[in-house]
């Protein structure tokens, strides 16, 4: 058991925010690859808390085309939906756990409620972009800083389809933290070639989307 009485208490009292109900889908394989096991348990224990959350299991293997649906590359992954199946681009690369969470429930909290939490001109400047923009937060569960890294690319995928948000958990995937020389976490990549390091505040992030898109078109 990863959620002890205790926190599923506090967990029901969080979700009582919750308007609508959040969709989980997680994909693993038979041969389980690491912290798929545990990512499962967390997971199907955390529904358990709300009638609001559901949870589907998909083999990334015999389940190729949801794979390729929600553009899913690697596991274990996690991905969040809206009551209608809506997908926002919301994705987890690796075990939830530690401080990461955190950016799960809030996740689920924004899913399940309709609001960002961001000021009104931000929400606005993000939905007026119009090119494909991929961020990747690179994050270790034992960050404290991550959550917010996670949450703020998160937030802008839900606001904007072109947006698609990636928490990574560096250790679990090795190859990809050499690829974008991650040395600290967090680290967020956008479009392979901007960076930002440490848990910028939404504004700043935002101008390095825009930075990130300007690169491409000059």
């Amino acid at each position: 058991m990863y959620l002890d009485d205790n926190i599923k208490a506090e967990l029901k009292k969080q979700f009582e925010i919750l308007t609508k109900k959040v969709k989980i889908i997680f994909f693993t394989q038979e041969l389980e690859c690491q912290y798929c096991k545990e990512t499962r348990a967390i997971l199907s224990e955390l529904v358990e808390v709300s009638d609001k959350l559901t949870l589907e299991i998909k083999n990334f293997i015999v389940d190729k085309a949801d794979a390729e649906k929600y553009g899913v590359d690697k596991i274990p992954a996690t991905v969040i939906l809206d009551e209608n199946g809506k997908d926002y681009g919301i994705k987890f690369y690796g075990i939830p756990s530690g401080y990461e969470f955190a950016s799960l429930l809030e996740d689920i909290k924004m899913l399940g409620t309709g609001n960002t939490g961001l000021p009104q001109e931000i929400e606005n400047e993000i939905k007026k972009i119009d090119s494909d923009i991929h961020m990747q937060v690179f994050v270790t569960p034992t960050c404290p800083y991550c959550p917010q890294a996670v949450v703020t690319a998160h937030k802008f995928s839900y606001l904007n389809d072109k947006i698609k948000g990636d928490m990574v958990e560096a250790t679990e995937f090795p190859h990809l933290s050499n690829k974008y020389n991650v040395r600290g976490v967090p680290r967020t990549v956008i479009n392979e070639s901007t960076f930002i390091e440490g848990a910028a505040p939404e504004q700043m992030v935002l101008d390095k989307v825009k930075e990130a898109l300007n690169s491409v078109s000059v």
